[in-house]
């Protein structure tokens, strides 16, 4: 799990293991908080998780970035090779799409989040 880090390059994925920390926090401490009330509103925790849905989503770009970094730094190498191994361009390709691949997985997790949280919110209204 360290050298996928490491070659997703630490930048980017110091950046999205802080947005997937922060949006568990957040989800946390607002459920909790939910949890704990006793005006209990469904539509304020799908307010409060719909933010964690926002944030997922820019753990997504924040991928697709990482990506498309690593892909203008490897092409501009690339530019200045006359001949590259089919193999090494496919594992330089390989490498640049882990940003994103934690990217996906982070907003994946907001989206499931979320939704847990629209169905505790409908449940609520009776619908």
């Amino acid at each position: 799990m360290k050298e996928l880090f490491v070659a997703g390059g630490s930048g980017f994925m110091g950046v999205l293991t802080l947005l997937f920390l922060g949006l568990v926090v957040w989800n946390v401490y607002h459920f909790v908080h939910y949890l704990k009330s006793s005006n209990k509103s469904g539509s304020w925790l799908y307010d409060r998780f719909k933010i964690g849905k926002d944030i997922g989503l820019f753990a997504l770009v924040a991928g697709v970035m990482g990506q498309m970094v690593g892909l203008f730094q490897a092409f501009d190498i690339i530019q200045g090779v006359e001949t590259i191994k089919p193999s090494i361009l496919a594992g330089g390709l390989k490498v640049s799409m882990i940003p994103t691949l934690y990217g996906v997985i982070i907003f994946l997790v907001s989206l499931l989040l979320w939704f847990a949280s629209s169905l505790i919110t409908n449940k609520e209204m009776g619908s």
